[in-house]
């Protein structure tokens, strides 16, 4: 167990937490959340020990080891893949080195034999003897080839890092885990492991992240960190929103009786407890369900952005043709190759790659921003589009305008009423009130440069949405309210998101860009993915554009 004893953190004037009493029980998977700032990261830090509160304790129970996933990708560049990962057992590492030292000894003492074999006996207690096959097998099952598993850190590829990383935390069944992001740079099928490798853990488990799928197949619980506060709520993340949500509802609602809102809330927690069921964490996540108590939930205090697109004008039948679309990267390796599909009215598209630089390349080209290799495409008359881009640094490179001046640039020449109301009304959606309007652009954080792309594009009443990585730098309500507004879009979306539920929620149909074609389905993303039929068409693609290359 993990204990946190009126902990509280001040940077200067600036109050983080205050007086948190908190305790994290074996068992249970733990998601922390809250907005951008709240102090989700520095929370772990003070778990595990990197920062010192201002006040307070932080108690663990003797005896357990807790491990990390370390976000320094250059700490251990001199060793050996295989060596970082044993590294995440440091008494097992410990034990290894003496070990070692002791049996290359010239002149082997007979206090040297005895140490020895106190060694031997804690190497074995600790599973010294299969460690080194039990790390080569977390790489293999994280994606880490084991070609890589002798070379140094600094050698490998740069996307491969945190995945030895992840490893090293995991290894040796650590007590308390604490993972910040774990699945960033991660693809769908490494994810999907480590979700089952979670959902069966037994020990306690601590993680940020802003994938709401990872989250709801992983947490029993969720600590939400707002106001300085921190309170822990039974349940995974839906959960927390959806009861939030219908709390907040029932509060407003002074006409409804308190026993038709006891009645309300009890069947929603005995519906969620059925889906539960079905899930990998059923039986830890079940037992809670049924463990929470009515009172315990209460309306969230996030104030969610108001993401709203309406169409000028209804999408034609005519939307987007694409003949024979080529590109090849900078390095000379194909992107994809004869693309060829025609999108229709009503279609909400997943693009899906293994290499993301296919599908932004592939963006930028039908925006006109990047010129194909091959091929050609063409919109329908009646369409009006609006770009996400992955990389939005362009439209900030005058960094000294205050936010009205800038969305003043994007409002479209059909409209001629442009006046202050008309643009705080926009920036107020996004969450820019009062005189948040004023700020300069310059000193704009990920995310609020993120929420300002949305006011534009919102600004030219689209009726087809094109979104590279839209998730990117937003925090969990604002990925929640663009979630939502997507799936009620009555236009068309293209998107890629490594969001897996805004992928699922949103898409009707996917496309995958490969180096020898695409796969076109019209289904969801989850059927996509288990649909074996194309896990086979996948294969046979991949190992044609392998041979090609070779």
């Amino acid at each position: 167990m993990i204990t946190v004893n009126h902990v509280s953190l001040s940077f200067g004037k600036r109050v983080l937490f205050d007086e948190v009493n908190l305790s994290f029980s074996k068992g249970n998977c733990y998601g922390v959340i809250g907005a951008n700032g709240a102090g989700k990261s520095t929370f772990l830090k003070i778990l595990s020990g990197e920062i010192d509160p201002s006040k307070g304790t932080i108690d663990i129970t003797p005896g357990e080891r807790m491990a990390v996933l370390k976000q320094n990708h250059f700490e251990f560049d001199e060793s050996t893949v295989l060596n970082t990962v044993l590294m995440g057992h440091q008494p097992l590492w410990k034990v290894m080195h003496e070990r070692e030292s002791i049996y290359s000894k010239e002149d082997f003492s007979e206090a040297d034999g005895m140490r020895a074999a106190e060694l031997e006996a804690e190497f074995g207690e600790m599973g010294g003897y299969t460690a080194e096959s039990d790390a080569g097998t977390l790489l293999g099952e994280l994606g880490v080839k084991e070609d890589y598993h002798q070379s140094l850190m600094k050698d490998i590829p740069g996307n491969f890092k945190l995945r030895v990383l992840l490893a090293q935390a995991l290894f040796g069944n650590p007590d308390i885990l604490i993972l910040d992001e774990p699945t960033n740079d991660l693809d769908v099928e490494t994810i999907s492991w480590l979700e089952n490798f979670l959902a069966d853990y037994e020990n306690i488990v601590i993680v940020v992240s802003h994938d709401r799928h990872f989250l709801d197949a992983v947490c029993t619980h969720v600590a939400d960190v707002d106001r300085q506060k921190i309170k822990i709520y039974t349940g995974n993340y839906t959960f927390w929103y959806e009861s939030s949500q219908l709390a907040a509802r029932q509060l407003s609602d002074k006409n409804k009786k308190m026993e038709d809102k006891r009645k309300d809330l009890l069947e929603f927690i005995a519906r969620f407890s059925a889906n539960a069921s079905k899930s990998k964490q059923a039986t830890s996540r079940k037992k809670a369900l049924e463990k929470l108590v009515i009172e315990d939930i209460e309306p969230s205090n996030r104030r969610y952005p108001g993401i709203i697109f309406k169409q000028d004008r209804e999408v034609g039948n005519q939307v987007l043709n694409v003949e024979k679309l080529s590109k090849r990267a900078e390095d000379g390796r194909m992107l994809f190759r004869d693309i060829n599909f025609s999108v229709s009215k009503g279609d909400k598209i997943a693009f899906f790659a293994k290499d993301h630089l296919a599908l932004t390349s592939f963006f930028q080209i039908i925006n006109g921003e990047m010129n194909a290799d091959g091929g050609k495409y063409e919109w329908g008359t009646t369409i009006t589009k609006a770009y996400l881009p992955n990389d939005n640094s362009k439209y900030f490179e005058t960094t000294n305008i205050n936010l009205m001046d800038w969305l003043r640039q994007y409002v479209p020449p059909t409209v001629t009423d442009v006046d202050e109301p008309f643009l705080r009304g926009f920036l107020g959606k996004m969450l820019f009130s009062g005189d948040e309007t004023q700020k300069k652009v310059g000193v704009l954080s990920g995310g609020e440069k993120v929420r300002c792309m949305l006011s534009r594009m919102m600004i030219q009443n689209p009726n087809l949405v094109i979104l590279d990585e839209p998730t990117n730098h937003l925090d969990l309500e604002s990925i929640q309210s663009f979630n939502e507004s997507m799936i009620g879009f009555k236009g068309v979306v293209l998107l890629t998101s490594h969001d897996h539920t805004f992928m699922q929620t949103v898409a009707n149909r996917v496309i995958e860009l490969t180096p020898n074609g695409i796969i076109d389905r019209l289904m969801s993303f989850d059927e996509y993915l288990e649909d074996e039929r194309v896990k086979q068409v996948r294969a046979e693609m991949y190992m044609q554009a392998e041979s090609v290359r070779s």
